[in-house]
C-alpha cells in the first residue's frame, strides 16, 4: 500500500460523494437527470513490453456520466406544463442560441411568447390565421391573443326522420309558419352573417303523401319566408323510397337578407342528407352551420403530438402552433450548462428536430411535469457505501504511516 493509492482512493470517494450529493439536491427539479460517477484504475508507465508484476498506483475520475431515464409523471393542471413521454428535449431559444431542455414548466409572457422562468423561450412550428401548422422550421411560440374573426354561414345540415304514417298528413292545407297544423315537422338553427351577427333560419315540412313531402323555409322572428316572394318559401320537395331513404335532390339553395350589408343577401345552402321517412315520430335528429361569430380565446392545451390548441368563447378550437423535440445520437455527449438546460456539442451529434411522436422522438403529456428521476432510498444507499469507501481509503494511509514509522524506529 502507498499514500499515492490511498490518495486517490480518497479523492475518487469525494467525487462519488459530491455526484451523489447533486443527486440527492435534486431530488425534486423537474426534468432532472441523475449522475453516476465511473472511475478507471491507473498503472504507471513501464518500459517492458510485457509485465506481470505491476501494482496499480490507484484510481481516477473517469466521468460522470447522466442516467436518462424517464421520471414519473404528475399531473398539475397547469395548462402550460409539458411533460417528454419517451426520448427528446424541448428546444428553447437563449437570447438566439438553441438549449434544450426536459423541464416542461412553461408561462406565457406579456408578448405572446411561450417562455421558462430563465427567460428561454420554447420553440415549435407556428400556424397561420386558419390554425394550419408551417413545419418548414422552427421559430418562438406564439400564442395570439386576438379574436377570431367571424365566418359566414354557407352550409346548413338538417336530418329528420318524418312520420311515414298518413295521420302526420296537416289537417290545413295552406302552408302558415305561424300556424302549427299547417306543417307536420319543424326545427331551427341561428346561421351568422359575415359580421358574425345571427339570423334564425327554420325548416318546416309538410307531408303530401308517403314518400313526397315539400320543405319551406323562413328567418328571422316573426318568420319570415325566404326566397322571393313568389316562392312562396317553398324550398322544394323531398321524396323516400320504399325503405325510407331519402332520394333524389337532398341539398336545397336559398338567400335570406344579409345583416352586414343593408339591402344585401346572404346565399345558404341547406342540406337534408341522413334524412329518412320511417313509422315514427316526425323530429330533428341533428342539425349544422359553418359559420361562427367573432371569439376571444378562453383557454389552450397541449396535445400528443405536440398541437397547441386554442379554446374560444364560441366553441370552436384552433391550432396555434406545435411545440417541437430534439432528439441526439448521443445523450451522454450533451454539454450540462446549469439551470436544467443542454447545449449541443461534437459529442452529441447534431440535433434531431421533429414532431412528439415522430421516430425515435417521444410524446407529450399537458397539463403535467417529468419529475426527476432519482432514486431517493437508492442514492442514500450509494451515499453509506461511498462514506465507506472514503474512510477505507484513508485507512490505507494510515497504515502507510505506521509501516514508515516501524521502519523508521529500526
Amino acid at each position: 500500500m502507498g499514500y499515492q493509492q490511498g490518495l486517490s482512493g480518497l479523492s475518487g470517494a469525494s467525487s462519488d460523494l459530491d455526484v451523489i450529493g447533486n443527486n440527492i439536491a435534486n431530488a425534486n427539479t423537474v426534468g432532472f437527470k441523475e449522475s453516476q460517477a465511473q472511475f478507471a484504475d491507473m498503472y504507471a508507465n513501464s518500459v517492458a513490453s510485457a509485465v506481470n508484476n505491476q501494482v496499480g498506483i490507484g484510481t481516477k475520475l473517469a466521468e460522470v456520466q447522466q442516467q436518462f431515464g424517464q421520471g414519473t409523471i404528475t399531473s398539475t393542471n397547469q395548462a402550460l406544463d409539458v411533460a417528454i413521454n419517451g426520448n427528446g428535449f424541448f428546444q428553447l431559444s437563449d437570447n438566439g442560441a438553441s438549449v434544450y431542455s426536459r423541464n416542461g414548466v412553461f408561462h406565457l409572457n406579456a408578448d405572446g411568447t411561450i417562455g421558462n422562468s430563465a427567460g428561454q423561450l420554447l420553440m415549435g412550428y407556428a400556424a397561420n390565421n386558419s390554425g394550419i401548422v408551417n413545419s418548414a422550421a422552427t421559430v418562438p411560440l406564439t400564442v395570439s391573443t386576438a379574436n377570431l374573426p367571424p365566418v359566414a354561414t354557407k352550409n346548413v345540415k338538417f336530418a329528420f326522420n318524418l312520420n311515414s304514417q298518413s295521420a302526420d298528413i296537416p289537417s290545413t292545407t295552406a302552408f302558415d309558419p305561424t300556424d302549427s297544423s299547417t306543417y307536420s315537422a319543424t326545427s331551427s338553427i341561428n346561421v351568422n352573417d359575415s359580421l358574425g351577427g345571427t339570423h334564425q333560419v327554420a325548416v318546416y315540412f309538410v307531408k303530401n303523401s308517403t314518400g313526397s313531402w315539400t320543405a319551406y323555409g323562413t328567418t328571422g322572428t316573426p318568420p319570415t319566408l325566404v326566397g322571393s316572394a313568389a316562392g312562396g318559401g317553398v324550398l322544394g320537395n323531398v321524396s323516400f323510397d320504399a325503405s325510407g331513404n331519402l332520394t333524389g335532390t337532398s341539398k336545397f339553395n336559398f338567400t335570406i337578407p344579409d345583416g352586414a350589408v343593408s339591402g344585401g343577401t346572404q346565399a345558404l345552402s341547406m342540406d337534408f342528407a341522413g334524412t329518412t321517412q320511417f313509422g315514427a315520430t316526425s323530429g330533428v335528429q341533428s342539425s349544422s352551420q359553418d359559420g361562427a361569430a367573432s371569439a376571444s380565446l378562453t383557454g389552450f392545451s397541449v396535445g400528443t403530438d405536440g398541437t397547441l390548441t386554442g379554446n374560444y368563447s364560441n366553441g370552436n378550437t384552433q391550432a396555434l402552433g406545435q411545440i417541437a423535440l430534439a432528439n441526439f445520437a448521443n445523450q451522454n455527449g450533451l454539454q450540462d450548462l446549469g439551470g436544467n438546460v443542454y447545449a449541443q456539442t461534437g459529442a452529441s451529434g447534431a440535433a434531431q428536430i421533429s414532431v412528439p411522436g415522430a421516430t425515435n422522438h417521444g410524446t407529450l403529456q399537458g397539463g403535467a411535469v417529468e419529475n426527476s428521476n432519482v432514486d431517493l432510498t437508492s442514492e442514500l444507499v450509494n451515499l453509506i457505501t461511498a462514506q465507506r469507501n472514503y474512510q477505507a481509503n484513508a485507512q490505507t494511509i494510515k497504515t502507510q504511516q505506521t509501516v514508515d514509522q516501524t521502519l523508521i524506529n529500526l
